[in-house]
């Protein structure tokens, strides 16, 4: 049985695969962002092991978030499940927006600091398809500054950064016999996905598990896109597989935050 922490996990589809990985036997890591997030989620799976607690929105928080991470034993899986969608600009961490803050600089942070695990999985969106590449303004902060925020665009871009986060990180830490991995759950009926969302909620919490344990149609694959609806990995927007792109997006954070990627 595995040692696996998800990111998220005091509500939604984070806590839904949780639960399905405690029900099999994993000793299984919640993560909250406050002290009532996180009663709300060992209530909600008494089975879990603990609840760390951590704002994502906040460099500091996650940075110690990592430090809790390095005095467990190591884990067989990190799942960076945690995300926000749509909503106002928020200034957090280095001045960029909450959005930005949750899915990109605290799954890079995460990832650079935390004892790595012998899985990565990143969780990605159809949004995806929509976002760019570009590090011209990384984090829609000049374009804040004269009223042209999007927040569909700048979700999109985050999307992306995290899909290509799962390409970057599995050829980085290939020779340490780590695997990497993003995947897309699905519109489906979480909170961030609302109570109409047409998408197989069943089969977003299979690809959870899935990657988690590294079995299935995922045991031994390396670097691969995956997709709620599609058994065997799918097909990614071709930006994300940019080599040249990924690594710039890696120094930008490593710019950002000041820890870089670890060799």
């Amino acid at each position: 049985m595995g040692r696996i922490f998800v990111t998220g996990s005091s509500d939604g589809l984070g806590l839904r695969a949780a639960k399905q990985l405690v029900s099999k036997g994993h000793t299984v890591y919640l993560h909250a962002r406050n002290s009532q997030r996180a009663s709300d989620a060992r209530n909600a799976c008494p089975g879990a092991a603990d609840v760390l607690l951590g704002d994502l929105t906040s460099i500091e928080e996650t940075k110690a978030l990592a430090h809790s991470l390095s005095k467990l034993e190591p884990m067989d899986c990190i799942f960076h499940n945690a995300g926000l969608y749509l909503g106002p600009y928020r200034a957090q961490a280095e001045g960029y927006p909450a959005v930005f803050a949750v899915n990109v600089i605290a799954p890079y942070l995460l990832t650079c600091l935390a004892p790595l695990p012998r899985r990565l999985v990143y969780a990605s969106s159809d949004s995806h398809w929509g976002g760019s590449a570009s590090l011209e303004d990384f984090g829609w902060r000049e374009r804040n500054k004269t009223g042209r925020f999007s927040q569909g665009s700048a979700y999109a871009d985050t999307k992306l950064y995290n899909t290509m986060f799962g390409f970057a990180f599995a050829r980085r830490f290939a020779s340490r016999g780590v695997f990497a991995h993003s995947v897309d759950p699905g519109w489906v009926p979480t909170k961030l996905g609302g109570a109409g969302a047409p998408g197989d909620i069943k089969e977003s919490e299979r690809l959870y598990v899935m990657l988690a344990e590294g079995t299935g149609e995922a045991e031994g694959k390396n670097g691969c896109f995956w997709e709620n609806g599609k058994r065997g990995p799918a097909q990614a927007k071709q930006d994300a597989y940019d080599e040249k792109a990924q690594d710039a997006l890696l120094k930008k954070l490593e710019e950002i935050t000041g820890v870089k990627v670890p060799e």
